[in-house]
């Protein structure tokens, strides 16, 4: 892959073009599956606070940054394949399966994830389910929908 194309490898568009403003913050993804791709590109652009932004609101603080930049920095990124994804019925989540790529060592590993997205005032976040649920059934869903957890974003963390 050339040093100038984006790194989410949808378009042959180089990474200012195609994931950089997303990543600035001039604009949103449009899609769970841009975000999922613009997500992959901040890792290996080492752009964390991308990651930590586009997380679900109330998971934001429990991400350890520390971790996530060192995980990033460390990794030989190789390529993304997004697999398929798919909008639910209630059109506010969505599924994204992908697998990224990545050198360890000599050998060829893949991280293949069936992630979780949910769209708040018209922004994409992912669900992150690592993150420790300090959560009840009743409380305001993480996300920030002002539903209650349970009715929200619950079944989508339970993949």
């Amino acid at each position: 892959m050339s040093e100038n194309i984006c790194p989410c490898g949808h378009t042959q568009k180089n990474y200012v073009e195609c994931c950089q403003p997303l990543h600035d913050g001039a604009s949103w993804a449009q899609s769970p599956e841009q975000l999922m791709r613009s997500r992959y590109s901040a890792f290996v652009q080492q752009k964390i606070d991308y990651i930590v932004k586009t997380t679900a609101v109330g998971q934001q603080s429990q991400l350890d940054v520390v971790a996530l930049k060192e995980w990033s920095c460390r990794t030989q990124w190789h390529h993304l394949e997004v697999l398929q994804y798919e909008i639910v019925k209630d059109k506010r989540h969505a599924y994204v399966e992908f697998k990224a790529y990545f050198m360890q060592g000599t050998q060829l590993q893949a991280h293949h994830e069936k992630s979780a997205f949910v769209c708040l005032d018209q922004q994409w976040y992912f669900l992150d389910p690592t993150v420790d649920l300090h959560y009840t059934m009743k409380q305001s869903c993480i996300c920030g929908s002002n539903k209650k957890f349970k009715a929200c974003c619950y079944s989508f963390l339970a993949i």
